[in-house]
C-alpha cells in the first residue's frame, strides 16, 4: 500500500511539473507575441521623422514575433506529454527557423552597433551615410543570407533531434562538424568583433567628453557632445548585453559539454538555460520603455491613436507632426 501510494504521489508530481513547465512556455509565448507584435505596430504607426536605428529595431521584433508565433507555441504540448507529435518535417522546420532567427538577431546588432559607431565616428556626415534605404537594404541582404546560410540541415543532410528535457527541436549539428564550425565562423565572428570594436570606440568617446579632453574641431566637438547625448547609444547596447545575458548560461553549457564530453545530466537545468535564451525576444520591449524616451512617445500616439482618433490628432499636433501626412 506504501508502495502504490509513493508511486501515485510521484506520478502526480511529474504530472504537475509537466502542467507547469507547458503554462510557464504559453506564457512566455503570449508575453512574446504581444510585444513585438505592440513594438511593430507602434514603430509602423508613427509618421513623423524617426532614427534610422528603427529600422534594426523593427527587423528585431520580427525576429521575436515569428519565435513567439512558431517556435514557442509548437512546445506546449510536447511539455505535457513529453514527446513530439507534429512529424519529422516540422521538426527540421523548428530547428531550421531557430538558427536561422538566432544568426539574424546577431547579425542585426552587429549592424546596430556599426550604425552607432558612425554617428558618434562622423556626427557631421551621419545622415548622408546611414540612409534609410540603405539601412533597409542591409536588413534585406541579413535575412536573404541568414536563410540561405543555414538551409543545408533543411534539405536533409543534418536530422533533427527532439529536446526531450528543454521540449524544443533541434538539428543535430554534430553530423556536420565542418559546416558547423563554419557557419559559426561566419556568424559570431565579424558580428562580436563588430559589437566590441564600436561600443568599446563609442564608450571611450564618453569617457574623453566627459572628462573634458581637448577636441580642436569645435563644430566637430558640438556634433559629437549632441549625439553622444543621444539615449539609443545605451538603448542599444542594453539590447545587446541582455541578449547575450540571456544566452551565455546555455553557450556555457554547451561548452562545457563539447570540451568534456559528458552531458550534464539535469533536466531541468536545461529546461532553464533553453527557455532563458528564449525569454530575450521578451525583454527588447522592457529596455526600450525604460531608456528610450522616443519609444515612449510613440508608444503614447500609438495608444492615443487606437483609443481615440482626436486625441491621436491631438498629440500628433502637439509634437509639431502633420497628423494628414
Amino acid at each position: 500500500m506504501h508502495l502504490h501510494r509513493l508511486s501515485i504521489q510521484q506520478e502526480y508530481t511529474l504530472t504537475l511539473e509537466a502542467i507547469t513547465q507547458a503554462v510557464l512556455i504559453l506564457i512566455l509565448g503570449v508575453a512574446i507575441i504581444t510585444s513585438n507584435a505592440l513594438i511593430i505596430a507602434t514603430i509602423i504607426n508613427f509618421r513623423g521623422p524617426t532614427e534610422v536605428i528603427n529600422c534594426y529595431l523593427l527587423s528585431l521584433a520580427c525576429v521575436d514575433l515569428l519565435c513567439g508565433l512558431v517556435i514557442v507555441p509548437l512546445s506546449v504540448y510536447p511539455a505535457l506529454n513529453g514527446s513530439w507529435i507534429y512529424g519529422e518535417l516540422a521538426c527540421r522546420f523548428v530547428g531550421y527557423l531557430e538558427v536561422t532567427l538566432w544568426s539574424i538577431t546577431v547579425y542585426t546588432f552587429m549592424w546596430i552597433s556599426v550604425d552607432r559607431y558612425l554617428a558618434v565616428r562622423k556626427p557631421l556626415r551621419y545622415e548622408t551615410v546611414q540612409t534609410k534605404t540603405r539601412c533597409q537594404c542591409w536588413m534585406a541582404f541579413t535575412w536573404i543570407s541568414s536563410a540561405m546560410l543555414c538551409c543545408p540541415p533543411l534539405l536533409g543532410y543534418s536530422e533533427p533531434i527532439f529536446d526531450k528535457e528543454a521540449y524544443i527541436c533541434k538539428l543535430d549539428w554534430g553530423n556536420m562538424a565542418a559546416y558547423s564550425a563554419t557557419l559559426a565562423i561566419l556568424v559570431l565572428g565579424p558580428s562580436v568583433i563588430s559589437i566590441v570594436h564600436n561600443y568599446g570606440y563609442i564608450f571611450i568617446m564618453m569617457r574623453r567628453l566627459k572628462s573634458g579632453a581637448p577636441i580642436h574641431d569645435k563644430e566637430y566637438a558640438t556634433a559629437l557632445a549632441e549625439n553622444l547625448a543621444n539615449p539609443s547609444h545605451l538603448m542599444s547596447f542594453a539590447l545587446v548585453f541582455s541578449f547575450w545575458v540571456s544566452w551565455a548560461p546555455f553557450i556555457t553549457v554547451r561548452i562545457y559539454e563539447l570540451i568534456f564530453d559528458t552531458p550534464i545530466d539535469i533536466p531541468m537545468l536545461h529546461f532553464a538555460i533553453v527557455w532563458l535564451g528564449v525569454m530575450n525576444s521578451f525583454w527588447k520591449i522592457l529596455i526600450m520603455m525604460s531608456m528610450s524616451p522616443q519609444f515612449r512617445l510613440h508608444l503614447r500616439v500609438f495608444c492615443l491613436t487606437i483609443c481615440c482618433k482626436t486625441k491621436g490628432r491631438l498629440q500628433a499636433e502637439l509634437i509639431g507632426l502633420d497628423p494628414d501626412d
